[in-house]
């Protein structure tokens, strides 16, 4: 296929939400609590839809299972979620099971590994990143005796900062923050401290702490990616994090730069700017908060404008 897939996000209400997905990229939020923007999404939980060509109006994961020749991948299901994430309040200290343990104990799921982009950051914001027990008995006690200052390692953000959250990581988006997050396709969250918020029903939220103790990592290890950086022509391409799970880069496109073709599918968002995209005497314009996917083999083309695009791969 010569051309990109576009995909309608799916948007979801949470406790923390705010308007900024609105404010920032222009999106159609269906309230004032819109706190997830699921963009690149084959979860059950809230599936892209093909917004236009010969697939318009197919969920992602139909997509997947039923024109393989557009990903060439040997993963089962699709494997990544793009999602923007506004925090207009603190989110949930929260952890996150590897493939294993939520396999066993999650119903077949992944675990979630995952990564930030911070787009959006008000003076002073700060993320959870990680923790200061020194074992699972330490990490019990001050959880049990609500130590959350001594427990909890808070780190300052701005935008264009980039953290890698593999699973086991005590983590949270501080108020005031926007993310682009790119992470296994998995909606398993194990909520640790919600500074005893209720919902809109008055109750208080629940909280795992059982398996969040059993699924940290003790010791913390940071793991802080060396990026490597490229200049192609007009484009400056950020290598930020390279695994198992997923490549996440920084493209900043400053004018008309030739690129080869793709053998692997490749997932677009454009986090700033517009442009445009050539193949084959097509055209296709790329505005600030596009959601895409080039198919598997997809080029040689071309990318002009000023433009700053977030690219995910397995």
């Amino acid at each position: 296929m010569s051309q990109p897939i576009y995909l309608q996000p799916v948007f979801q209400e949470r406790i923390w939400g705010g308007t900024k997905l609105k404010q920032l990229f222009g999106y159609p939020i269906p309230n004032d609590s819109t706190g997830e923007c699921w963009a690149i999404s084959a979860h059950a939980n809230g599936q892209s839809i093909v917004k236009e060509g010969p697939y318009q109006g197919m969920p992602l994961g139909t997509l997947w299972n039923s024109h393989p020749e557009l990903f060439r991948s040997s993963s089962p299901v699709f494997p990544l979620l793009i999602k923007l994430l506004d925090a207009s309040d603190d989110l949930s200290v929260q952890v996150h099971p590897d493939d294993n343990y939520a396999g066993k104990h999650e119903n077949g799921e992944l675990g979630k590994t995952e990564c930030w982009y911070i787009v959006d950051a008000e003076p002073d914001a700060v993320i959870i990143y990680g923790h200061e027990a020194s074992s699972k008995e330490d990490l019990a006690h001050r959880i049990q005796n609500g130590e959350w200052e001594e427990l909890l390692t808070k780190v300052p953000v701005k935008p264009g900062d980039f953290f890698y959250v593999p699973s086991g990581t005590i983590h949270a988006l501080g108020k005031g923050i926007v993310v682009l997050e790119t992470q296994q396709s998995s909606d398993t969250t194990y909520r640790v401290y919600d500074y005893d918020r209720r919902d809109k029903d008055g109750n208080l939220r629940e909280l795992h702490l059982e398996k969040a103790i059993e699924v940290t990592a003790i010791p913390q290890v940071y793991e802080h990616p060396s990026y490597l950086t490229n200049v192609h022509e007009g484009l400056i391409m950020t290598t930020f994090v390279s695994n198992s799970f997923f490549t996440v880069e920084k493209w900043e496109v400053s004018r008309r730069t030739q690129l080869p073709a793709h053998k692997k599918y490749t997932l677009v968002s454009v986090i700033k700017g517009e442009g445009y995209l050539r193949i084959q005497n097509n055209e296709y314009m790329l505005n600030k908060g596009d959601h895409l996917i080039l198919p598997a083999e997809f080029g040689p083309y071309e990318l002009d404008g000023d433009l700053m695009l977030v690219i995910s791969r397995e």
